[in-house]
C-alpha cells in the first residue's frame, strides 16, 4: 500500500495508562509506541485520539457503591463495563506514552469528557447518538482512507475502525501496530472488522507518499 494525499493516520490511546504499569494495562502496550512512530514518519497527516475522563466517571467502578472493576451496569445507552480510573484528564496517566512523536499530529481528539457516557470510538461516543467531530474534520480536509493504529484491538481500535467505514471511510488497520486487551475479544474484533469491510496490512506493506501532494 502506497500513502496517498486523501489518506490520514488514526493513532487511538497511546497512553500512559494503557501501557504496562499503568492503571489499565493493554498486555505488551508498550510496543506499538516504536510502530506507530514509523507510521507518524510515513504519513504527512495524521490525528491521535486521547481518553480523557473527568474526575467521577460513569465508567470508573470507584464511582459506585459496593462494585468492582470489570463489572457491569446498566446506562441509558446499554451495560456498561465499570472499569478502574483511568485516563483522569490532566493526570499523568492521560498523557501521551513516552517516546510517542505526538508532535507529528495535526490534531487531537479527546473522548469520554462527558461524565455520564463512555466512549472508545474516534468517532462516536457509546450512547452511539454524541459525535466527536472528527468524520466531518476528515471530510472536510478531503481524507477518504483512514489507517489505524494503537491500542486497543478489541476496543478502541475496532470501534473506531467500524464507525470510520459506517462513516463512508475506506478503513485499514496495522496488524503490528495495535495490541488487545484479550486474545478471545481481539480475534473477535478482528472477524467483525474484516466483515465490515476494514482492511489488515503488515507495516512493512506501507510505502511513504510523503513527496504527493497533501489535500
Amino acid at each position: 500500500m502506497r500513502v496517498a494525499p486523501t489518506d490520514v493516520l488514526l493513532v487511538v490511546d497511546v497512553q500512559v495508562d494503557f501501557l504496562p504499569g499503568g492503571a489499565l494495562a493493554v498486555p505488551d502496550g508498550a510496543a506499538v509506541v516504536g510502530p506507530c512512530n514509523r507510521l507518524l514518519r510515513l504519513f504527512p497527516h495524521a490525528v491521535l485520539t486521547q481518553d480523557w475522563h473527568p474526575p467521577g466517571h460513569a465508567s470508573f467502578h470507584t464511582s459506585y457503591s459496593g462494585r468492582a472493576a470489570f463489572e457491569t451496569v446498566a446506562m441509558p445507552y446499554g451495560a456498561q463495563m465499570l472499569w478502574p480510573e483511568h485516563c483522569v484528564q490532566g493526570s499523568p496517566g492521560a498523557a501521551f506514552a513516552p517516546g510517542l512523536d505526538a508532535a507529528r499530529a495535526e490534531l487531537v481528539i479527546r473522548k469520554g469528557h462527558g461524565r455520564d457516557v463512555d466512549s472508545y470510538s474516534a468517532f462516536l461516543e457509546a450512547d452511539r447518538a454524541t459525535r466527536t467531530g472528527l468524520a466531518g474534520a476528515l471530510r472536510e480536509r478531503g481524507f477518504t482512507r483512514v489507517v489505524l493504529c494503537g491500542l486497543a484491538t478489541d476496543f478502541c481500535v475496532a470501534w473506531s475502525a467500524l464507525d470510520a467505514r459506517a462513516a463512508g471511510f475506506e478503513a485499514v488497520v496495522v496488524e503490528d501496530a495495535v495490541r488487545g486487551i484479550d486474545r478471545d475479544g481481539t480475534a473477535a474484533a478482528w472477524a467483525r472488522m474484516g466483515a465490515a469491510g476494514v482492511g489488515r496490512i503488515g507495516l512493512s506493506e506501507i510505502a511513504s507518499g510523503r513527496t504527493d501532494a497533501a489535500p
